[in-house]
């Protein structure tokens, strides 16, 4: 069974590679935090992408932050 570009043995030796540099106290120490990195990132790339959240000039309210199209 193979996942992406890596098998199971690949997984496998990563997995142990990690275990014996960090330890078995430290791994879900790591493992939350890129977790919470990953979801933070892609909680902030929907929220850019999302054109409603986009903040208006209070200059010129007709225009969205980002808009670079000069009339």
């Amino acid at each position: 069974m193979r996942i992406g570009p890596f098998g199971i043995q690949e997984i496998a030796i990563i997995l142990l590679v990690l275990l014996l540099i960090f330890g078995a106290r430290r791994l879900p120490e790591l493992g939350s935090s890129l977790g919470k990195s990953i979801q933070a990132f892609k909680r902030g790339f929907s929220e850019k992408s999302d054109p409603s959240n986009q903040e208006v000039d209070p200059v010129n309210p007709s225009s969205k932050e980002g808009d670079d199209t000069k009339k």
